[in-house]
């Protein structure tokens, strides 16, 4: 399928107007931040028992106003295991996993790569009744997040499946112009040369599971700007679940909604793995993916640490701080990220009724590190304020929230406390093993 030749389509006509990116810290209009710890009908929230019903406020909002209604629950979770074997010299074991929704396995599917640490006792993993057996003392934590290039770019091993029609936006999958994965991307975030990085051996060595979907095959991610009209690719994958979209609505589910979603979907498949305790789950993700993992975490109270990476606008940063991306150039870009009601405030934020640090609220009082870098595209400053916001609602729980001071230089861990966090890095636009080393010892301390 060629979609780069497409024809452009009605679906992006209204999204030609953008409005250009501020990188002026003294042409920041003046705002203010809507209150977080007060109810929509002006009470107070004033202790940590009014959280539940604020939190739920808040997540109304950002249904309405911008990501759209959360996707309902499947009628069911279906699963086969479709290979499993050693991996990483064998201090790993290897499982592919295949999920279903509906009980009769029709419709839209995910493939789930999962890797649990197997603290072997001698040469090789032992093998019972056909399945490869871990020698874990006890159910580890998982780390799960979405990947952009397929699961086969996690791991060099040969036996991990591509799946078809999956249609993603790296530049490197448009070389014949069909947005498909690519088989020779086999294992090349194995690779240091690319800005993505999979450390495998950090995850054992900590003791830790880990959990990949490609975020292609849940909503396909063409850019509008290279393939004409999109929107027929956007609202598939697992759109198909829920039926024909309603034209006259504008909060219909959204493809940051749909990857959110899928995320949680890993999340009820790592309950039903014995060597995994999902109880003590890490969700994380970079750019469109960190926006993603932040919505999940925000929305699902069974994920205990959040940390999105590189979010950019849309995600982690203040709106209301006009600094670097904005409503405009997002809806322009991304319209299929967010429901049409968001297209209002383009070149209009300081009419928005909320700002970003009320999602990174509704994270309270679990745990959230926030990971940003050096790119003002990003506006990692938003980052810090938007934090530094939301810091009351784990106040609330009498929990340490951010630790004080001012915006903090590269590298520099010290605005990271026990369960909230911001921390920044130089460098190149992807996950790091720094970024990786970061979100892993946070969650280790979370955990307990």
């Amino acid at each position: 399928m060629n979609l780069a030749s497409s024809s452009p389509g009605a679906g992006s006509a209204s999204l030609s107007k953008a409005t250009e990116p501020n990188y002026d810290e003294s042409a920041i209009p003046p705002y203010e931040l809507p209150e977080l710890l007060r109810f929509a009908d002006g009470r107070p929230v004033r202790e940590a028992a009014d959280w539940p019903e604020r939190r739920r406020e808040i997540l109304e909002v950002f249904a309405r106003e911008m990501y759209g209604r959360e996707p309902p629950a499947p009628e069911a979770l279906e699963a086969e295991l479709v290979e499993e074997g050693p991996t990483a010299a064998g201090l790993g074991i290897r499982r592919q996993y295949r999920i279903w929704f509906r009980e009769d396995r029709t419709g839209p599917r995910l493939d789930w790569l999962v890797v649990v640490p197997n603290r072997i006792r001698g040469e090789k993993p032992e093998v019972r009744d056909g399945r490869v057996v871990c020698e874990n003392a006890a159910p580890v934590p998982v780390a799960l997040f979405l990947n952009y290039r397929g699961n086969h770019a996690l791991l060099d091993d040969p036996e991990v499946v591509i799946p078809e029609n999956v249609w993603v936006h790296f530049p490197e999958s448009r070389a014949d112009g069909s947005f498909a994965l690519r088989p020779e991307m086999r294992g090349c975030e194995r690779d240091t040369r690319f800005r993505y990085a999979f450390p495998l051996e950090e995850f054992l060595a900590r003791g830790m599971a880990v959990m990949s979907c490609c975020y292609g095959q849940i909503s396909p991610d063409i850019d509008v700007e290279t393939a004409g009209d999109p929107f027929r690719l956007h609202w598939s994958g697992v759109f198909d679940l829920w039926g024909a979209r309603d034209e006259s609505r504008d909060d219909n589910p959204t493809a940051l909604g749909a990857w959110a979603w899928a995320l949680s979907r890993g999340l009820d498949l790592a309950e039903r793995i014995p060597e995994i305790d999902a109880r003590r789950s890490l969700v994380t993700g970079c750019s469109r993916l960190g926006k993603a993992a932040l919505l999940a975490a925000a929305r699902d109270e069974r994920i205990a640490v959040c940390v999105p990476c590189q979010t950019g606008g849309g995600g982690a940063p203040l709106a209301k701080r006009f600094f670097g991306e904005n409503v405009a150039t997002e809806m322009r870009m991304f319209p299929h990220w967010y429901c049409a009601a968001y297209g209002k405030y383009a070149g209009n934020e300081r009419a928005l009724p909320f700002d970003q640090h009320w999602l990174l609220a509704a994270v309270a009082p679990r745990a959230l590190l926030v990971e940003g870098f050096n790119s003002p595209w990003f506006d990692p400053k938003g980052e810090f304020l938007s934090c530094r916001a939301a810091s009351p609602a784990w106040e609330l729980h009498g929990i340490a929230g951010l630790p004080p001071g001012d915006f903090p230089e590269y590298y520099d861990t010290s605005r990271i406390g026990p369960r909230l966090g911001y921390v920044r890095r130089g460098g190149a636009h992807g996950l790091s093993a720094i970024d990786w080393r970061w979100a892993l010892e946070f969650a280790e301390r979370a955990f307990g």
